[in-house]
């Protein structure tokens, strides 16, 4: 009977693979392989966050789990394939792979005999032609961006210490409190505004994953946190907050354009523009070129700038890039303490402090869309009108 099960497991792990809703994700397909064969072998309790990041993504020895967040981030992706898959295409199938929080073991059970009747399959058919394609997506942004507004209300609400900084926590080093020092005020509020207009490369998706990873970050360490889509954005916003822009939202909020920056670098569809080219300075980022359908990687830049807010009051921090990673990166960034130790010792100037406006460009590799690994290109100080 062992051998049978073993068997059985073996034969649905194939199944999943070979479903539609693994198809197109092959980092998903090796991380649930990898983690099905040392479950199947009796080995799962060998494996560890690290030894994922080794296997299954190919990181150095150096990896530092604590400092990169990738291995979490692919686990969490890979829980919601599962969950697609039963909704789908395995709804009627009679042993349910699962994968519980807080560990890398598969597990392997069989479907329960009294189940209430599979409507939701039944109602598949029914669901709306190509054309309203946009209306979906801009439905899945809309309840991301709730859902994102009420995980930072239930994160702030909870916090009880006084707004600003949590001493005692060894991931806030003075690297990420100096990047964060002029959004943080304690005597302005912080809006996080997402992109949710441009569906036509579900940049709004990615924005709302960025605004789920700044939560996290965020959750100890400032109170009067809001979250809002770009088209809800108003003039009050921008004058009494601080802000926090994920995706290319200035290029459609006519208050956002209408801030007092003198930018040098300009995000193009092609790429970044270098409107004055210092020495040794490239007067165009391009596009990195697309790789073979083969590949998983993509390659791409992430624009960062810190401007100030309208008549110089408060701060603006745009998160932007034509990637759909490139909110998340540029999040990372500016929470990670390896990458913001990189980035701010770029920033300093000979007096050991950082420019208060600047821009920042990065280079981004990402895996379905989730970064994979971060570096620095080049930065402008900037200088208000």
């Amino acid at each position: 009977m062992l051998v049978e099960s073993a068997e059985a497991n073996q034969t649905q792990v194939r199944r999943i693979l070979q479903s539609k809703a693994f198809r197109t994700s092959e980092v998903q397909r090796n991380l649930l392989n990898y983690l099905s064969e040392k479950s199947l072998a009796g080995e799962a309790d060998t494996v560890k966050e690290y030894t994922v990041g080794l296997d299954v993504f190919g990181k150095p020895a150096s990896y530092d789990p604590r400092q990169e967040s990738v291995v979490r981030m692919h686990m969490a992706r890979l829980r919601q394939k599962l969950n697609e898959y039963y909704r789908v295409e395995g709804a009627e199938d009679s042993i349910i792979v699962d994968l519980p929080k807080g560990a890398f073991r598969v597990t392997f059970e069989p479907r329960p005999t009294a189940q209430a009747p599979p409507q939701v399959i039944h109602a598949l058919p029914a669901l709306p032609p190509p054309s309203y394609k946009i209306e979906i997506v801009l439905a899945v942004l809309l309840i991301a961006a709730l859902a994102i507004a009420t995980y930072f209300g239930l994160q702030l609400r909870s916090a009880r210490k006084s707004p600003g900084v949590v001493a005692s926590d060894p991931q806030w080093t003075q690297e990420l409190q100096d990047l964060w020092a002029p959004m943080l005020a304690a005597d302005r509020p912080l809006v996080v505004v997402l992109e949710t207009q441009d569906t036509s490369n579900m940049t709004g998706l990615s924005a709302a994953n960025g605004a789920f990873l700044l939560g996290q970050f965020l959750a100890n360490r400032k109170q009067n946190v809001y979250v809002m889509g770009s088209g809800d954005l108003s003039m009050p916003d921008i004058v009494m907050g601080n802000l926090v822009v994920l995706g290319p939202a200035a290029a459609r909020n006519r208050q956002l354009q209408a801030l007092p920056i003198r930018e040098e670098l300009i995000l193009e569809a092609g790429g970044i523009r270098n409107l004055h080219p210092g020495q040794n300075e490239p007067a165009f980022l391009p596009n990195p070129p697309a790789r073979g359908p083969q590949s998983t990687v993509d390659e791409s830049y992430a624009l960062i700038t810190h401007s100030p807010g309208v008549n110089g009051k408060g701060d603006v921090l745009y998160l932007s890039g034509n990637h759909t990673s490139s909110p998340t990166a540029g999040v990372e960034a500016f929470t990670d303490p390896s990458l913001a130790r990189m980035i701010a010792g770029k920033l300093r100037k000979g007096d050991g402090s950082l420019p208060y406006y600047y821009q920042i460009v990065l280079s981004v590799r990402s895996m379905e869309d989730t970064p994979i690994e971060i570096t620095y290109v080049m930065h402008k100080e900037l200088t208000a009108r």
